[in-house]
């Protein structure tokens, strides 16, 4: 994925104000040898590109000054509560070193599974993304999941997927981690009353003379 940055010239709180009213968003880029630029990109064309689900989990071609650059998301400020971004950072890619990056997990096959489909069963996406570890070149847009043999009363965990070629999982201590649980649904039970209880006590029905 493609977008066009302009470098900028001028820093700080006011700059960035009157940046901002112009329709520009400040951001900055940094990371490998070169050192940090301030940049700015045209915020209609941002704000179009951040729906993307890619333009947050994969690496994207940044034009900036005629020349182009790999660079990754890490940073998008948002304003409290106007669709409009304030602040924007980018990484720089250097393709012969590791990256940590979340990457979304697409679930797939769950109306055809045994749990949903005979069973009736409701399942739970417990994990929606994963953060992974691998070459930029080995970066995947997102991770594929099918659920098409899901039972009842089981739960899909880290360790039974498999995951793209160079890449792996990075869990920050958990081992196995759930991604899909298996709930069975919840059956209200009816109860009848008893004879006991339907029939009216004896000496309540007669009232006092």
């Amino acid at each position: 994925m493609k977008f066009v940055a302009f470098e900028r010239a001028k820093q700080g709180t006011g700059a960035s104000r009157r940046l901002r009213n112009s329709g520009r968003t400040p951001g900055i880029v940094y990371g490998g040898s070169a050192e940090p630029q301030l940049i700015e990109l045209d915020h209609n064309a941002l704000w179009h590109a951040i729906k993307k689900e890619a333009f947050h989990s994969s690496i994207l071609e940044m034009e900036l000054g005629g020349n182009v650059s790999k660079v990754l998301l890490r940073d998008l400020q948002m304003h409290p509560f106007r669709p409009y971004v304030l602040h924007i950072d980018f990484q720089r890619v250097d393709a012969n070193t590791r990256l940590s990056m979340k990457v979304p997990v697409h679930y797939s096959g769950e109306e055809e599974s045994p749990a949903v489909k005979l069973e009736h069963c409701l399942v739970n996406h417990v994990v929606t993304e994963i953060e992974v570890s691998c070459l930029p070149g080995d970066l995947p847009e997102f991770i594929a999941v099918d659920l098409s043999n899901l039972q009842k009363g089981t739960s899909l965990h880290l360790n039974d997927i498999a995951l793209p070629k160079g890449v792996k999982a990075v869990t920050h201590g958990k081992p196995n981690p759930v991604l899909v649980s298996v709930t069975a649904p919840v059956v209200e039970e009816i109860v009848a009353p008893t004879a006991a209880a339907a029939a009216p006590a004896k000496g309540k029905a007669k009232g006092k003379k």
